[in-house]
């Protein structure tokens, strides 16, 4: 047996205001409605639910039982109700993003900054992972939002451009001397132990590529996970690193590294801001993006 829901509310508000007229008023119906509502609702049952008096209804011992339940109910959609007004007016709610280290602090972290101003009662999780597993957390439903490094191709997925990237090769003062005032070559460069990211990171991918394509091979002397790493390791002298020059702008600034200038163009690179192609995006989420337009 299924009966409609409208039927249970003006039930709930017959039995909650003792009176139909109230009832009608509360649910902006006519008595008549609610007295036939409520006389669908007993002979669904074949029971007596209400029973009339001088001020008005009052419950039968049936109509006590099915109240008791109906009630609850009412509670609960009445919370519910609450539940989808603050998400949509970003009174509650969380914002889950995935991305690197490198990506959180040096590009997200203005745009977190300002919508934890705007929306502070919005919780914000971030989950670090390479681009592969950002891309598994997306199609899981473990985050609403990742930014990587582009390009990202997956038909499930779609990316909204954010900004340019410009790699370069940096060093500490230990190589001022020998090569900072010069142009080199990718072979010249070759011939210093350099400090690059891991193998499955798009930055060392890119240029693994790139020298492949001039008929080089990357051997590094050491391979990390961070930018932090690759910017500490260069400062002390363990290497050249290879890094995004808008992730060391600072450094380059104060003198504690120097960019190697090459005879050859280091093309950029994009990031992308990626969501589910095909699932609605939560208010948070929505109102994030539009941050980046």
């Amino acid at each position: 047996m299924t009966n409609n829901y409208e039927l249970y509310k003006v039930f709930y508000w017959a039995a909650k205001t003792g009176s139909l007229t109230q009832a009608a008023h509360a649910l902006f119906l006519t008595q008549p409605s609610v007295s036939h509502a409520i006389k669908q609702l007993e002979e669904s049952f074949g029971l007596t639910l209400f029973q009339r008096n001088s001020k008005g209804v009052s419950l039968t011992q049936e109509g006590a039982v099915l109240y008791s339940y109906i009630e609850q109910s009412q509670i609960l959609i009445s919370l519910a109700e609450k539940k989808m007004a603050e998400l949509k007016n970003l009174d509650s709610g969380v914002l889950r993003i995935g991305g690197s280290d490198s990506l959180f602090k040096h590009y997200l972290l203005p745009f977190l900054e300002e919508f934890h101003l705007q929306y502070p009662d919005i919780g914000i999780q971030l989950l670090h992972g390479t681009t592969p597993e950002i891309m598994g957390y997306l199609k899981e439903g473990k985050i609403d939002l990742g930014v990587a490094r582009m390009p990202i191709m997956d038909s499930q997925i779609e990316v909204q451009e954010g900004i340019q990237l410009q790699d370069c090769f940096v060093a500490g003062c230990r190589y001022a001397p020998e090569i900072q005032n010069k142009v080199i070559s990718l072979q010249e460069l070759l011939e210093y132990p350099l400090v690059l990211f891991s193998r499955n990171s798009r930055a060392r991918m890119a240029i693994t590529e790139l020298f492949h394509g001039y008929g080089y091979e990357l051997k590094p002397e050491i391979e990390v996970g961070s930018v932090d790493l690759l910017i500490e390791l260069a400062r002390k002298g363990l290497g050249i690193s290879y890094v995004a020059r808008e992730f060391v702008s600072k450094e380059l600034e104060e003198g504690s590294l120097f960019e190697i200038k090459l005879d050859v163009e280091l093309p950029p690179s994009q990031v992308g801001v990626m969501n589910m192609r095909n699932l609605p995006l939560t208010s948070a989420a929505k109102k994030f993006i539009e941050g980046f337009k």
